[in-house]
Formats: C-alpha cells, structure tokens, sequence
C-alpha cells in the first residue's frame, strides 16, 4: 500500500496585510482561507467537502504567525472547520509576519524572509511561539512541519527535534527555484533520518533531461499526478507527498475561481479514490515512515505527450487566470 500524503499549505496572505494593513483580516480570510468568489467558494471548506465526498483524508499545514496581529481567534478561525471534519492540522510557518508584528515580534524586532535566515536559538524562539498558538487555537500539538516558500535549513530540524516535533517536508527536490537550505540534494527523495527529525520530500517525476517537476496542484495535471502514484505503487515505495495551497483553486489575482485548476483537482481526487493499492494517509494516524534500505526511489518517466498535454493545459491557464494587466 502506498500512503498518499496530501499535504496544503493554509496560510493568510502577508503581502496582502502590507497592502491593506493590520485591520484587513476579514478581507485576508476571504481571499486566503474561504477563497470566496462570485461562483462560489473553493478554499478550505470546499477542499474539505470535495475530499469527504471521496473518502480522502488531507493533511493541512497551517500559519499560526498572523495571530501576532490579531489574536488566537484568526487561527482557530482555520482550525476548528478542519479539525472538525477529521482532517490533519499540523505546523507551518511564514516569517514574513515578523515585519509586521512590531513589539509583538518574538525575536526582539528581527526580520527575515524565511525561517532559515535566524539563528538556531532565534528559530527555536520562533517555532515555539507558532506551535502554541496552533495549540491554543484547537490543534492537536503538532508533529509534522513545513517552512513557508520551503526556506528551512538545518538548523531549522534541529529546532524542531528540541521542540518535540519529528517531522519536516521542507525538502523538495523537484522544484528548482525552492529556497530550502536543507544540506540533502536531489538524489535525496525518500523519507530519511537527518538533524534529529525525519525530512519527508515532496514527490516529484522526471521532465526533459535531467529537469524534475515537483508534485502540487498547479505544477502538474491530474494524469500525470494519478500516473505518479500508480508508478509510485508499482515501485514498491511506501509514501508519496503532493503539495497544494488555501488559495490553489483562484485565479492569481484571487478575485476568481479557475475553473481549470479546479477540475483538475477534483478529477485527481476521484481518481485517487479508484486507484487500488493507494490510500491517503495523515501525520496524526500514519506518519510516513523511514524509507527502507535499498535503490533511489524511481521517478515517473518522462513522457512527452503528457508534458505537452500539461503544458497546453498551463498556457491555457496563465492567459485565462494570470495576472491581469493593468
């Protein structure tokens, strides 16, 4: 059996608070969390009606910085619908809220893009603060974590080991603009010990060349999502990670549903359902475990007719729910 994580960054907007300002947290909900349209919801709740409606069980790695703005409330605003319905809610965080705390800020006014740009004990301090609030907002204590825009680096795992939390999936080895400072490479795609936790990578499958192609949502299409699991089964690997995003199903300027990402996430959700010998699993029941000795994990094989159906689909996409010009 091969347990599929689903794993979907939940996460308030920082850059639309720089924009609108610290009293902007309905505005934030909406477009981030609700993900409300004129057509209808697609955020949270509607992922969550789509995976009950097929049996599916989500991991949700959610942002607890916002509540240095406004209070434990914004947070168990995200949590308690998840935890709720039986979904996993386990740690994420963007420190881009740093900036914006002011006296708030943990770490004596210190900022940085990403995680990995503290210190080992700033990063502790930092961690600390974000796993309580989780708590305190209705979450089981977390045992898994992800770094927003992946910018972990070691220090970061060994953080999480003295926080008690034994799992990071910050490492993605298929994405090639990933900001993780992580010391494993892209040969390191299988669960393993290192720093004191177990880095679980996210998935990916082979491109043109030597490229890879990582596993979210947006990045590739349900077939060749659906194909990645089969070949995932079929290898004998234990465990496969997909990413996805609160926000995933908007058009980029979040005003709209698309309607093409939003397809392609339900087609792979019923197919998913269907696919024998592959089920969905959670960090809180059946974390994933250390990937046995042995080969490399096989990636997907290139192939060229479905890359070119995807990047059709992709150009499709950018010129109906791209960035509008103004």
């Amino acid at each position: 059996m091969t347990s599929v994580y689903i794993t979907i960054d939940t996460e308030y907007s920082a850059g639309l608070t720089k924009r609108q300002g610290r009293d902007s947290r309905a505005e934030n909900f909406d477009s981030s969390i609700r993900c409300a349209t004129p057509t209808g919801d697609v955020g949270v709740s509607y992922q969550m009606d789509v995976f009950d409606r097929y049996g599916l069980k989500a991991v949700f790695f959610v942002d607890p910085m916002p509540a240095l703005l406004w209070g434990v409330e914004a947070i168990a605003d995200v949590v308690g619908p998840i935890v709720s319905r039986g979904h996993d809610v386990q740690l994420h965080l963007h420190t881009e809220w740093l900036e914006l705390a002011g006296s708030d800020n943990p770490v004596c006014g210190r900022t940085g893009l990403n995680i990995k740009d503290y210190t080992y004990a700033e990063q502790v301090r930092i961690l600390d603060f974000a796993r309580s609030t989780l708590i305190a907002a209705g979450a089981p204590a977390p045992v898994a974590f992800r770094a927003g825009n992946y910018g972990a680096n070691d220090d970061t795992l060994q953080a999480l080991a003295a926080l008690g939390i034994g799992y990071d999936t910050s490492h993605c080895p298929g994405y090639a603009g990933s900001l993780c400072g992580i010391s494993l490479g892209k040969a390191d795609m299988r669960p393993l010990e290192h720093c004191g936790v177990t880095e679980v990578p996210v998935a990916c499958i082979a491109g043109f060349g030597e490229a890879r192609r990582h596993a979210q949502i947006t990045a590739l299409s349900s077939g060749e999502m659906l194909a990645a699991i089969r070949h995932a089964r079929d290898s004998g690997i234990d465990d496969f990670t997909l990413v996805s995003h609160s926000f995933e199903l908007l058009s980029r300027d979040r005003l709209r549903t698309n309607r093409i990402v939003k397809r392609r996430f339900e087609a792979f959700c019923k197919g998913l359902s269907r696919i024998a010998g592959a089920a969905t699993a959670t960090y809180r029941d059946a974390p994933p475990p250390v990937a046995k000795a042995g080969p490399d994990a096989p990636l997907l094989p290139h192939n060229p007719l479905r890359t070119g159906l995807r990047m059709a689909e992709q150009a499709l996409v950018n010129a109906l729910y791209g960035e509008r010009k103004k």
